[in-house]
């Protein structure tokens, strides 16, 4: 990636190019990462590539099994288009009385990366697709940074669905609908998940912790122990850009997990 094209992703971010000290430590030359296409300033005191023999911390699978263990049964051994019509004419849930039209997911059926948000907004349930408008925008930027176009991807939400006024999804609405997410996942057999969103990594994860507690570690997700990320969602950034920063730090541990996979 030249210069000039690095430059215009990063700013898409709105994060500004950082290059490294002549005072850095030699070490540094060593790390992996370092033939990455985007240059970004070093971690303080967080774990890098320096040594390969370190992985980076994975969170234990929860012991009990997950509330959509018996209703992914539903979905097992169904192909691409089954599951999209099983989607298109679901009743599953109340959802289904208020949405336009159910948000399948779009991208790559052989990705290696496969991003998760939470539900589809107003856009997304008037044109069928998940992350367009705005949101879409920054989460094709973010991508950019990280080498990898929006093609490459396969992008998905928990809900297919989208909630009224954009309310978060309740628990029931969210355990009808991610039987249909596994199946998915099942079929693409990503090397690695990005959950972006609080809403989509609790749910995923089956956990009520914050964001912030559950970011820059390596999760598993489902029976094939997929490593899973988390990081903010595009449309939060737009509200608070300060936390860019955080997210790019996320794309970049993210792109070196998928690299050991």
């Amino acid at each position: 990636m030249n210069s000039e094209l690095r430059q215009e992703y990063l700013a898409a971010l709105g994060l500004k190019s950082w290059a490294l000290r002549a005072t850095a430590e030699p070490a540094a030359a060593s790390q992996p990462v370092a033939a990455a296409p985007i240059a970004a300033p070093p971690r303080a005191a967080q774990p890098t590539a320096t040594q390969p023999t370190a992985m980076p911390p994975i969170a234990a699978p929860p012991s009990a099994t997950p509330p959509s263990a018996a209703p992914a049964a539903r979905e097992a051994g169904v192909d691409w288009p089954e599951l999209r019509a099983r989607v298109a004419a679901c009743t599953r849930c109340g959802l289904s009385a208020t949405r336009t039209q159910t948000v399948f997911g779009v991208g790559n059926l052989h990705a290696e990366w496969l991003i998760v948000g939470e539900a589809p907004g107003a856009d997304e349930d008037r044109q069928g697709e998940p992350f367009v408008g705005r949101a879409g925008q920054l989460l094709n930027s973010m991508l950019r940074a990280v080498g990898l176009a929006r093609e490459q991807v396969y992008i998905a939400n928990v809900l297919k669905c989208r909630p009224p006024g954009n309310r978060d999804p309740n628990p029931a609405e969210a355990a009808e609908c991610l039987p249909y997410l596994e199946r998915q996942i099942a079929l693409l057999k990503p090397k690695i998940m990005l959950a972006v969103g609080r809403i989509a990594a609790q749910n995923l994860l089956h956990t009520d912790k914050t964001l912030g507690s559950l970011r820059q570690q390596v999760h598993r997700f489902g029976a094939s122990a997929v490593p899973l990320i988390v990081t903010y969602h595009p449309g939060y950034l737009l509200r608070t850009p300060t936390d860019k920063r955080k997210t790019w730090e996320d794309l970049k541990f993210a792109r070196d997990v998928c690299s050991r996979v």
